[in-house]
């Protein structure tokens, strides 16, 4: 068998595939959250910059990985409320307020860490600490599914466990079906009492909280270190496995874990003789194939009830 298709059908490859969806899921479930209640949320590339600088730089400088949890974590929140704060009450549009956020963050970061150690572009002085792996007893010991699904960091685990979380907030909680009721007619939502302004600042908030976590797993789970715009991108792509998977948990899992896979592939790739460009250029060539299809299968369907509204009609004026 080639020694390449060897490795994608190992076990490893299926860790590897949740080992790089962890931080896609997170920023995923972010966007999926703000869209449900019409703001969608584009700054979580800015947000998971943030959240993985103050992570690094914490842990650095108290040793606690509590600490550093909850700052990484206050930080991401602080993202979503400042974007909320420009759109909602300052009325930016708010394209243009996350692609600001985007750009501030990624100057901010370098600017703090040459002010905090000296270092330009990533903490080497810093002994940042690590998020601990977990081996899941019993299935451990299980071949291939043992491989596949423990020894992973526990970020990973919080991921499966933030979908579950998603599903509570959007389907089971008074929140959530406001959260709904906003983004499907705002103004249905405010004839009924409900504060559309004040729900849309809780779900950029909320999309801050779990984008917070992917970059906390970035610097501090998948690397023990932070680098200038270490996100490479997968804030985007968040947004992509987001609007591929409907918005909705199963859906935006099932997206990011296609995406996971894609990346995971695009490291196998880095043994073979293929210019390092052309590898890098996988992810974001699978995201813009992933969103056409998507877009040609969307506009199908409203073309499809298009036709059915007209076969209506004509049906309603013979009779």
């Amino acid at each position: 068998m080639n020694p390449l298709l060897q490795s994608i059908l190992s076990a490893e490859f299926g860790f590897a595939i949740f080992r790089v969806m962890t931080p896609l899921l997170f920023a995923a479930i972010g966007v999926s959250i703000s869209h449900l209640a019409g703001t969608i949320n584009i700054s979580m590339e800015g947000t998971m910059l943030v959240s993985a600088f103050v992570g690094v730089l914490v842990s650095a400088f108290t040793n606690s990985l509590i600490l550093a949890l909850l700052a990484g974590v206050a930080a991401g929140v602080a993202m979503g409320a400042i974007l909320s704060y420009f759109h909602l009450r300052l009325k930016a549009d708010i394209i243009l307020a996350a692609i600001a956020l985007n750009m501030f963050a990624s100057g901010i970061t370098v600017f703090l860490l040459f002010l905090a150690t000296g270092d330009k572009g990533s903490s080497s002085s810093l002994k940042s600490m690590l998020f601990p792996e977990v081996h899941i007893p019993l299935i451990k010991s299980i071949p291939v599914l043992g491989t596949i699904i423990s020894g992973h960091n526990i970020m990973t685990y919080g991921a499966f466990l933030a979908i579950i979380l998603f599903y509570i907030i959007t389907f089971k909680t008074p929140l959530g079906l406001r959260i709904r009721a906003v983004g499907q007619n705002p103004h249905a939502a405010e004839s009924v009492g409900i504060n559309v302004n004040r729900i849309r600042m809780w779900a950029l908030m909320l999309s801050g909280f779990f984008g917070a976590f992917g970059g906390l797993y970035l610097s501090m789970g998948y690397v023990s270190w932070f680098a200038r715009d270490m996100t490479a991108g997968r804030g985007w792509i968040a947004i992509a496995a987001a609007t591929l998977g409907g918005y909705m948990p199963l859906g935006t899992f099932l997206a990011s874990l296609l995406f996971g896979a894609v990346n995971a592939l695009a490291i196998y790739f880095a043994s073979l003789q293929i210019p390092s460009e052309l590898i890098a250029l996988i992810p974001y060539l699978a995201t813009v194939i992933a969103l056409t299809i998507y877009s040609a299968q969307a506009q199908k369907k409203r073309h499809r009830k298009v036709e059915e509204a007209k076969q209506v009609g004509t049906i309603k004026e013979t009779t």
